[in-house]
């Protein structure tokens, strides 16, 4: 197994927190993986990206060109990276906030994902991020959603681990969508 994802949005989303988790889960997993984050200079609202591997085997370099799966956060994303999405590869892409009516394409597999009405039903807009990575982890196990759990107690920061339910409503709500 070799799976990439490539992660973008906006500086505040939580695109970095998500990648980390999925790189973290990975290895707690027994799994390989690279977490090869790159951001603009603003503290918020700036450009956040990010590229993981999770792999059996060895990884050669954490850059990712053609990424097979793609989660899209806002519009500047949706611009910027979908027509780099591998010919079968999967784009889940925050519908609340992109609008992908110029963006078609029949040689891969996209789900659009009202994560942000999702994230404000569990009770805060800002657990979009979880929503949008318990779907691809519904359409793409590469690690389970259970590893992801257990790594978010371990990589959340104590002043922060009361959010942590919230954070697991959400995951599950996007996983259960994703596989609705």
């Amino acid at each position: 197994m070799n799976e990439d994802v490539f992660m973008a949005g906006f500086g505040g989303q939580g695109i970095l927190l998500i990648g980390n988790l999925l790189a973290y889960a990975a290895i707690e997993a027994g799994k390989n993986a690279s977490f090869f984050p790159a951001y603009g200079p603003e503290k918020r609202g700036g450009a956040a990206m990010c590229s993981v591997i999770v792999a059996d085997q060895d990884i050669g370099s954490p850059v990712v060109g053609e990424p097979g799966n793609v989660l899209l956060l806002n519009q500047n994303s949706m611009e910027k990276y979908f027509p780099r999405v591998r010919s079968g590869g999967l784009c889940l892409y925050n519908s609340s906030l992109i609008d992908a009516s110029d963006y078609q394409r029949s040689d891969i597999n996209v789900l659009a994902i009202p994560a942000n009405e999702i994230a404000t039903e569990v009770g805060n807009v800002k657990l979009a991020n979880m929503v949008m990575l318990g779907a691809l982890l519904a359409l793409n196990p590469m690690v389970s959603l259970e590893s992801i759990k257990q790594a978010l107690d371990i990589i959340i920061p104590e002043r922060n681990k009361r959010f942590i339910p919230a954070n697991l409503q959400a995951l599950d709500r996007g996983y259960d969508f994703a596989k609705a």
